[in-house]
């Protein structure tokens, strides 16, 4: 069933289309009510507008915080065409129904993101009548067309004028539209007042609801049978995956994207020039260095067999002698960094299928997001595991202390341990890792494959694990290969016995009192 449209409601805050969408309804003969600043805009481009407040006879008030909420406006909008009770009281109280309602909202989500926004700015931007129009139509769209966004303007305003009216499968499409905007609008206003009470600490309210806006198709999901898509939400101004621009190459998959915030959020860790190399999730290689070229090369160097095909990251712009490295290097899936020299993107870009993103300067003041990971029918969230260590937050538990050469390999394999799945060894030696044990069901399980990638170079490195030894087999492992200092959480039963190893070996080891456990 097609309506056709005599009597038109326009009121909007984006004006993107405005002037098109009166010319094309004038030329139909449909009647346009406006208010405030539509109404201006329609009347300075020529097109004849009834104000709402003429039409209701109640002007606006409130500094236009009332505009819209009247029974002249509403009754017109929700009445049930078919039903004679409903059609009695319009004409009785001299109401007019209105056949298309083109409505988009004070733009909360924009002014929120200004820098240094205060919350009665933030308030102001709440808006009322538009939501409520919005669902009225939605909700009456078996007789009402409702637009709420400017990219639906000519594609309407095309089946008016071939069809003489709006399809009721169009209307159907444009109501659920409204209803996925007008959960987006309110779940973005829950989530600054709950980020507002909450002031960066953890909080965990009754109930959550997920708003979230698609930001593209991926090239299929976890294998290619499956498809997927990726959505982001606008709300949260954290830098990585959800904020990067893709430059250049095939579309992400899914995989891509988990595995590319994987290389980012690692190098985000460090101030100085670092890179880390990912597969599946987890780092094959990491490094910091003096410049991004020699990052790379010693997070490549780790494990060059496993880096093959994978994903890197880097925490600064990327250079020319950097791109040409990685051009030597072979086959790599993603390039992530905050931004690209033209040479060095001209270099990346001479290979057809590598996927570039940019995500802009890292910035360490971000703004507080949860953790959270689906399960089957819900969902878990907790706070990010974004505690730093200094060497002030260590304790030393063996007779000799680590050497200020030690501390600094210890520090950054620790770091690099918070971004490994458990269990998680790292054997780093200086600023480079030489040997990662990701994901085993034990620890000295994952100790073995760190010990065996090394291949040899874990003589005299450092160790970090990610959570305590429950026994001091793993330590036992690691002093046979030579390792000289151990980094670990401290608080097993088997603490005294694993020091003892370490004294009898001569190695230093040093409690953090905190795990970095990575599910």
């Amino acid at each position: 069933m097609e309506i056709k449209v005599r009597n038109a409601i326009i009121s909007v805050s984006d004006k993107t289309g405005l002037t098109e969408l009166g010319k094309g309804l004038q030329g139909l003969g449909v009647r346009i009510y406006s208010t405030g600043g539509t109404a201006k805009s329609l009347e300075e481009s020529g097109i004849p507008v009834i104000k709402i407040s003429d039409y209701t006879g109640f002007p606006e008030i409130l500094d236009g915080r009332v505009k819209s909420l009247h029974p002249k406006i509403h009754g017109g909008i929700l009445a049930v065409r078919d039903n004679e009770k409903h059609l009695a009281q319009l004409k009785e109280g001299g109401i007019i129904q209105f056949d298309l309602v083109a409505i988009n909202l004070y733009p909360f989500e924009k002014v929120i993101k200004k820098r240094g926004v205060s919350v009665e700015e933030a308030v102001e931007n709440i808006d009322i009548g538009g939501p409520s129009m919005l669902r009225s139509s939605a909700k009456n769209y078996r007789f009402v067309c409702v637009l709420s966004d400017p990219a639906d303007y000519q594609g309407v305003l095309e089946e008016l004028g071939t069809k003489g009216g709006v399809s009721f499968a169009t209307r159907k499409r444009l109501a659920m539209k409204v209803f996925e905007q007008t959960s987006y609008y309110d779940g973005l206003i829950a989530s600054y007042f709950h980020a507002a009470v909450a002031e960066n600490q953890p909080t965990y309210p009754e109930t959550i609801s997920m708003y979230f806006r698609k930001k593209q198709d991926l090239r299929y999901g976890e294998n290619p049978h499956q498809s997927g898509a990726f959505y982001t939400s606008r709300s949260i101004d954290v830098m990585g995956v959800s904020t990067a621009k893709q430059l250049h190459g095939k579309e992400l998959s899914f995989n891509n994207i988990l595995d590319i915030e994987s290389a980012f959020e690692i190098v985000k860790e460090f101030s100085r020039p670092a890179c880390a190399l990912i597969k599946h999730t987890n780092p094959c290689g990491a490094a910091v260095a003096s410049t991004l070229r020699a990052a790379f090369l010693d997070a490549w160097d780790s494990d060059p067999l496993s880096a093959f095909g994978g994903i890197i990251g880097f925490n600064e712009v990327v250079d020319p002698g950097t791109a040409e490295e990685i051009g030597k290097a072979g086959f790599v899936e993603c390039v992530v960094a905050p931004g690209y020299d033209d040479k060095a993107l001209a270099i990346l870009t001479e290979k057809k299928n590598v996927r570039i993103l940019e995500t802009g300067r890292i910035s360490k003041d971000e703004a507080y997001d949860y953790d959270m990971k689906r399960v089957i029918g819900g969902l878990i969230i907790q706070e990010r595991d974004l505690r730093d260590f200094t060497g002030e937050d260590l304790k030393a538990v063996t007779e000799r202390n680590a050497s200020e050469e030690e501390l600094e390999s210890l520090l950054f394999a620790w770091k690099i341990a918070k971004h490994v799945k458990s269990n998680a060894i790292v054997i780093a030696k200086g600023t480079k890792t030489v040997g990662i044990g990701a994901g085993q069901m034990s620890r000295v399980d994952a100790t073995f494959v760190a010990v065996t990638k090394s291949k040899g170079r874990a003589k005299g490195a450092v160790l970090a694990s990610d959570a305590f030894f429950p026994k001091a087999d793993a330590v036992e492992l690691a002093a046979s290969a030579g390792i000289t200092a151990i980094i670990q959480p401290g608080g097993s039963m088997g603490d005294e016995e694993a020091i003892k190893v370490c004294n009898k070996a001569g190695m230093t080891m040093l409690f953090t009192g905190y795990r970095h456990f990575r599910h």
